[in-house]
């Protein structure tokens, strides 16, 4: 979108085996079909952190620790973690943080970053889609499309949050980003490769990266676009409580009520604890 959001324009979210994450015949395999960001993020590799919406990780983390009531000792798990961004600075202030991500390239990073630092951090290769883990979790992130709006199929999206939901131990919360269906739709720009396919939510994009290595390819990039009525439908049909949804841009994240001036919304809830 030429709006330093992303890798071509807006947030794109994404060892051993921690709790809360699916065991190895869940991981994907040699067998399984690719997800069409893996071959993405193997071109990208570590140039995906050049990207101007990761610079804003201490200050998205800072205002996360205090929404999800995070303290040293935390349990918090990453899903759609990339190379490691948030599950890194959330560990350094003291949280025991598991990631997951779908690309290879991605985990194999993020490990390389927790070793570097000294950080136990643990990073799991599989996919979102197939959490299996129940209540384990002091919370549950998914931000920047890391899982969460990089759809291959309709309902992706909702089994990433149904399952992140089943990871929390009751009363655990949890916090999502959403690309801004308003925003795609205000700021879309057909003569660079957009187009919003308004019945899906989708907005498509034909984007043109570069590596570490300088080398340019081109992909076609769909990320699902919601409205704050839509993350709280999603929000109560997976059963969490106190929702809030705030409008939000990388790095400035913030109790804002939602508009169309931000390109992201971020979802709050708790998964209700025994009883209630």
């Amino acid at each position: 979108m030429g709006r330093s959001q992303g890798p071509s324009g807006h947030p794109r979210g994404r060892g051993r085996y921690g709790a809360g994450v699916p065991e190895p015949a869940d991981r994907p395999s040699e067998t399984t079909p690719r997800h069409w960001f893996e071959p993405l993020a193997e071109f990208l590799g570590p140039a995906y952190l050049r990207n101007a919406f990761t610079k804003g990780t201490e200050q998205e983390v800072a205002f996360l620790w205090e929404a999800l009531d995070l303290r040293r000792g935390s349990t918090v798990l990453d899903v759609g973690c990339g190379p490691g961004r948030h599950a890194l600075a959330l560990a350094r202030r003291g949280a025991i943080v598991t990631g997951v991500d779908i690309s290879e390239e991605f985990v194999a990073l993020a490990r390389q970053a927790a070793d570097a630092e000294g950080l136990a951090v643990t990073f799991v290769h599989a996919d979102a889609r197939s959490l299996t883990n129940d209540d384990e979790f002091d919370a549950a992130i998914c931000l920047c499309q890391g899982a969460f709006g990089l759809p291959e199929h309709a309902g992706d999206d909702s089994e990433v949050v149904a399952g992140m939901v089943r990871a929390l131990r009751p009363g655990g919360r949890l916090a999502l980003s959403a690309f801004s269906a308003y925003f795609a739709v205000r700021f879309l720009e057909p003569d660079r490769g957009e187009r919003f396919d308004a019945d899906a939510g989708v907005n498509h994009e034909v984007a043109r990266l570069k590596n570490e290595a300088g080398e340019e390819r081109t992909f076609d990039l769909g990320t699902s676009c919601w409205t704050p009525r839509e993350l709280r439908l999603l929000a109560g049909a997976v059963g969490l409580e106190g929702v809030a949804v705030h409008g939000v841009t990388p790095g400035r994240y913030g109790a804002n009520p939602p508009d169309i001036e931000q390109p992201e919304f971020l979802l709050l809830g708790a998964k209700p604890r025994v009883g209630q």
